[in-house]
């Protein structure tokens, strides 16, 4: 764990405890609101140039376009893209599938450099992924600002993150806080918005 950026995220008040129930439908007592990063173009450009070093030590291929999943990862998708130069959109949920709009596009054997705010199940990613492939484009590299997986997942990808944090989720039936009484708060995007 980097305890430079575990403090920099604290320190913003981006690390949330209570009971949270995540977009993934997955119960925690932690929750990452980089949002309340995004807010501030100062930080949220730290975060994208440390992000960027960290890319640029592990790419091994031009990268043509930056491919980010709606709603957290696009501002620092931009970000990473207005640094490296290339351009940057992203995929959105529609009819509980990822997929790209607004005219965006992906061309043949270009390579993709997925950036996430935060991977928890990496559900999303692996949806993008999956509508991508239909594109016959490369992701060379999957970035995060926070990996918080508890099983470490493997995308058969690279990935790399500013924080490795690895925090307990529970299904709701498996839940300690929601098995005491406490009803769980939902500030995720995919199904809830707050």
């Amino acid at each position: 764990m980097n305890c430079e950026f575990l403090n920099f995220f604290i320190n913003s008040g981006a690390i949330l405890n209570g009971h949270f129930e995540l977009s993934s439908g997955l119960h925690s007592d932690t929750y990452f609101q980089l949002a309340l990063i995004f807010q501030d173009h100062k930080k949220t450009s730290f975060l994208a140039e440390k992000l960027v070093e960290k890319i640029m030590k592990n790419i091994t291929k031009k990268i043509d376009v930056i491919v980010s999943p709606a709603i957290g990862g696009i501002i620092i998708g931009y970000e990473v893209g207005r640094i490296l130069n290339i351009r940057s959109i992203f995929t959105e949920r529609i009819n509980n599938e990822m997929i790209l709009r607004r005219g965006f596009s992906i061309y043949k054997n270009e390579n993709i450099l997925f950036v996430e705010d935060v991977i928890t199940t990496g559900l999303s990613i692996n949806e993008v992924m999956l509508s991508l492939k239909t594109n016959k484009t490369n992701i060379s590299l999957i970035s995060s600002l926070v990996d918080r997986s508890v099983n470490n997942i493997d995308f058969g990808i690279p990935k790399i993150s500013l924080l490795n944090f690895n925090v307990k989720n529970y299904r709701k039936e498996e839940c300690p806080m929601c098995n005491s009484g406490n009803i769980a708060i939902k500030p995720g995007s995919r199904r809830y918005l707050s």
